[in-house]
């Protein structure tokens, strides 16, 4: 076996085992809801799936359960970037993936900075727009076609901790799918190979979209369908000239998607949450 071989072996290993510890782990386990949900004689129609459930009817202890399992969901986000950081040759990891709004040092330009993190909120937010409403419009016709779940974004007691901790949450899922789905994927899977030229390569497309459908399969085959849609959307952008590699922007986006999902949910009149399908 020769050393560029072993080189490739390695990286194949690493994102195997950093999927495994993270969203490859939750694919695995959406498949295997999916397929008990299909097998359990009640239809998908008349199933729920609740997307932020309380952990203790006690309210402190259920806000440092809640805090608790943001905080270790970050770890893999932690370890893309370590990961992305140690590669031999390779560029500092800030620059190489747009993690770069703390960076200061030598030429640093405040102006220059600014509008660079302008330009991320606002094509995050264009991002978000762009995404919202088409997927709203997969999970209302996946719930008329009877193959979505009812989703229930957040089952959280009202509390003065309530908003912003599902804020956190959707930061968490917004950092935790984008870093790893979009910006690590990408960087690991270049290293192997793929994306060789300034083209999106087609094999990164599908696998960075198709895992982000598998692992929203609980909720149903509008989800995923859904989400399938968005990451093809997300990945294509991150690779473009408009993107130029800067995950920051995709994280803004399903960061504010997230919010406007679980924050928006629970100020949602009753009447409003039944005509949409939502529990």
């Amino acid at each position: 076996m020769t050393s560029t071989d072993a080189a490739r072996r390695r990286i194949v290993w690493e994102i195997w085992i950093l999927l495994g510890l993270s969203l490859g782990r939750a694919a695995v386990y959406a498949v295997v809801n999916i397929v008990a949900r299909l097998t359990e004689g009640t239809p998908l129609a008349d199933q729920t799936a609740t997307l932020n459930p309380s952990q203790s009817p006690r309210p402190y202890l259920d806000l440092t359960y809640q805090l608790l399992t943001i905080g270790f969901a970050l770890v893999p986000v932690a370890l893309a970037v370590y990961l992305l950081a140690v590669r031999p040759g390779a560029r500092p990891v800030t620059r190489a993936v747009g993690l770069d709004w703390h960076v200061r040092g030598r030429g640093f330009d405040p102006d220059v900075a600014t509008g660079r993190r302008r330009r991320d909120v606002g094509w995050g937010v264009a991002l978000a727009a762009a995404i919202g409403v088409p997927g709203l419009a997969f999970y209302l016709i996946g719930r008329l076609a009877g193959i979505t779940v009812s989703v229930q974004a957040s089952a959280l007691d009202t509390h003065w901790w309530t908003v912003p901790v599902l804020v956190l949450a959707a930061f968490e899922n917004g950092a935790l799918e984008e870093v790893i789905v979009v910006a690590y994927l990408f960087e690991r899977t270049r290293d192997l190979g793929w994306s060789p030229t300034a083209r999106l390569d087609w094999r990164f497309l599908a696998a960075s979209a198709l895992l982000r459908g598998s692992y929203h399969l609980y909720q149903g085959f509008g989800p995923f369908l859904g989400n399938v849609v968005m990451g093809v959307v997300f990945a294509w952008w991150y690779r473009s000239r408009w993107g130029r590699r800067r995950v920051l922007p995709l994280v803004i986006a399903h960061t504010l998607l997230d919010v406007v999902a679980f924050v928006g949910y629970a100020l949602l009149p009753p009447g409003w949450r039944e005509a949409l399908g939502l529990t």
